[in-house]
């Protein structure tokens, strides 16, 4: 497939194992992992990429399950030449890269107020806006106000947040398109006020989630009027283990890697609480974390 790609001043690599980029610590190869040096690199690829070989755009990995199998086609991944963060005077404009916590930081040191929900999601921006992530009152839906995309045809357009249609955990993105950069609403605040409610966000996240384990974050979302975890809970679901992965006894929305989970453990757990939630309650669970790749021995 080298042969079939267009020219990039980044960088293209074959087969490259995701496992040690995820949060999960599992997963199989990039069949080729791509690394724009910037926007225009980036459009330029896509650009001129054939159109059958399919793209799939990965960030901090926070929130990821890559299957055993790896992922077919090209894996975009963004970097040094998306992280920058520009300080205005009513918002922030940051690159897809840039880390959630590094945004919200920048803002509180340059007096903004708003944003401090960010400190409570491990992800980047990009990551951010193609999920509508959101924690501690907050979700980017509030805070949005446009975002540039490349999209498959190399294209690179700017989208409002109604046009991207925000919804909990959900946003309306084209296929195969690349958030690269975004801005962010915010408001003039007390620097004090403003660290005060980060550190409580900080010291809540760290008492009540399993912060340093091999973890992705939140595994499913809230159903409406109601809490993942509480439902998990009631299902007997606390504690339970499918091969290498196991339920958080700390926080039950939460699937850790104990060490030797596979993708297909953490998967399978997840099917599991599910049914057991389906059963005791009556509620389906939807999964917020996202799988993506094929499973180890099944075509794509």
């Amino acid at each position: 497939m080298m042969a079939m790609l267009p020219q990039l001043r980044g960088r293209i690599t074959e087969q490259v194992l995701l496992a040690a980029t995820t949060w999960f610590r599992v997963g199989g190869p990039a069949e080729l992992l791509v690394r724009p040096a910037d926007t225009e690199d980036l459009s330029a690829f896509l650009r001129d990429l054939p159109h059958e070989i399919p793209v799939t755009a990965i960030g901090a990995a926070s929130n990821l399950i890559v299957r055993d199998g790896g992922i077919e086609g090209v894996v975009v991944r963004l970097a040094r030449g998306f992280g920058a963060i520009e300080v205005e005077e009513d918002g922030i404009v940051a690159g897809a890269a840039a880390l959630d916590v590094t945004v919200a930081e920048t803002a509180a040191q340059a007096g903004l107020t708003g944003l401090e929900f960010l400190s409570g999601i491990p992800g980047t921006i990009g990551g951010a806006v193609a999920m509508n992530a959101g924690a501690y009152g907050g979700d980017m839906s509030c805070c949005l106000d446009w975002a540039e995309i490349v999209l498959r045809t190399g294209a690179v357009v700017r989208l409002d947040a109604g046009q991207l249609a925000l919804t909990y955990r959900h946003a309306t993105m084209p296929p195969g398109a690349v958030v690269v950069r975004a801005r962010l609403r915010a408001f003039p605040g007390e620097t004090a006020a403003i660290a005060q409610r980060m550190a409580e966000i900080r010291a809540t996240r760290e008492a009540s989630q399993p912060v340093r384990a091999r973890t992705g974050g939140s595994t499913f979302r809230n159903p409406e009027g109601q809490k993942a975890w509480e439902l998990i809970d009631a299902a007997g679901c606390r504690g339970l283990a499918h091969g290498g992965a196991r339920v958080s006894e700390l926080h039950c929305n939460f699937l850790l890697n104990t060490g030797t989970a596979t993708a297909a453990d953490l998967e399978g757990l997840g099917e599991e609480v599910r049914a057991r939630v389906r059963t005791a309650t009556g509620v389906e669970l939807h999964w917020e974390i996202r799988r993506i790749g094929v499973r180890k021995g099944a075509a794509a």
